[in-house]
């Protein structure tokens, strides 16, 4: 098992990359660098690259409506020519207020466009021409359309590797089934190793069953907050799980809308049903405290690790137990290469 971590696309950048050249050392295999609606991800990798020498650098991530299909195999191929063969590519379709409101672009077949991004984005490392007709591209332009002037191309420059990994970002249905069928890797959210059957356990179950055995297995990247020490019992373990709290009210109450809100779904399905409307009607009504004071506390001890060694132990045997490949943690407390060394050694 890999451990990871992600930067704060809101934080210090200059001090996150101080901390990863720090952990770096300490045993940190992958970090994640997010894009939403901030700076861009791809300089920021590309930063990444120059300040490190070992540590794998993966985008989560960047959506497949703000660069074309071409252009995302492009910056795959050259990130991972500056990061010498340490690039890993995140894909995901983010959300309609980001997409329609920030990008313009109409939020339409989120799925069936990641998987075309996948299909040339493969295509296109391997050096093949592009000539790709699926649901949401089209590649050359199609006759009739444009100058009449478009023809097949194929990459100029050798890529370091032609199989540079593809993790997909999905939430529900279909495109978790579309992810364990189609992509090398899953980036979930809310992952419990425990129950995340009850959530996802069908589709990953009937993706895997298409799934072209040259992928290999999927790989999972997941985790939570990390702290560790025999005092992390009772108040002192919730209070750092309370970390958790708002991010998790948001998502659960702020992201879509009241009857279309995947995470609230998420959330339902793991059995926190009342909690899950309540988290809404309060986040919605812009009680944002009192709907963090909401989340199951159950929720939040088991989707981080947080405790005793013996207890965070367990937890890392629940995640293999799981399938997870990645396991990606927020290292809290004063000394977090401390905390990465010791992680480490567990695993």
């Amino acid at each position: 098992m890999k451990l990871s971590m992600m930067i704060n696309y809101s934080g210090d950048f200059h001090a996150d990359v101080a901390k990863v050249v720090e952990l770096e050392k300490a045993g940190l295999d992958v970090v994640w660098v997010p894009e939403a609606y901030s700076f861009d991800a791809v300089s920021q990798m590309g930063y990444l690259a120059a300040k490190t020498d070992t540590i794998e650098i993966g985008s989560a991530i960047m959506n497949v409506f703000s660069r074309t299909a071409t252009c995302m195999a492009q910056t795959a191929a050259g990130l991972d020519f500056v990061s010498n063969g340490r690039f890993i590519l995140g894909l995901g379709a983010s959300g309609p207020q980001v997409i329609e409101g920030f990008h313009g672009v109409p939020y339409e077949k989120p799925m069936p466009r990641i998987r075309d991004y996948i299909n040339v984005c493969r295509m296109t490392l391997k050096r093949e021409k592009v000539v790709y007709d699926g649901p949401t591209v089209q590649v050359p332009l199609p006759e009739g359309q444009g100058t009449g002037m478009g023809k097949p191309l194929k990459i100029i420059n050798h890529p370091v590797r032609d199989n540079v990994p593809i993790f997909w970002a999905s939430l529900m249905g279909l495109s978790v089934k579309a992810t364990a069928q189609h992509a090398d890797g899953w980036l979930p959210i809310f992952f419990d190793p425990e129950k995340y059957h009850d959530v996802w356990g069908d589709e990953i179950k009937a993706g895997n069953a298409e799934r072209d055995p040259e992928l290999g297995k999927l790989q999972i990247s997941a985790g939570g907050m990390v702290a560790i020490g025999d005092d992390l019992v009772g108040d002192k373990a919730n209070a750092i799980l309370d970390f958790a709290r708002p991010s998790t009210a948001l998502y659960v109450g702020g992201m879509g809308a009241r009857d279309k809100n995947f995470y609230n779904t998420i959330m339902q399905k793991y059995g926190y049903v009342d909690e899950a409307i309540a988290i809404q009607d309060n986040y919605l009504a812009g009680e944002k405290e009192k709907a963090a004071s909401l989340v199951p506390a159950e929720m939040l001890s088991n989707t981080n690790l947080v405790g005793p060694a013996g207890f965070v132990k367990e937890r890392l045997a629940a995640y293999k137990e799981a399938g997870v490949t990645h396991l990606s943690v927020n290292a809290v407390g004063a000394d977090p290469v401390s905390t990465i060394e010791q992680l480490k050694s567990m695993l």
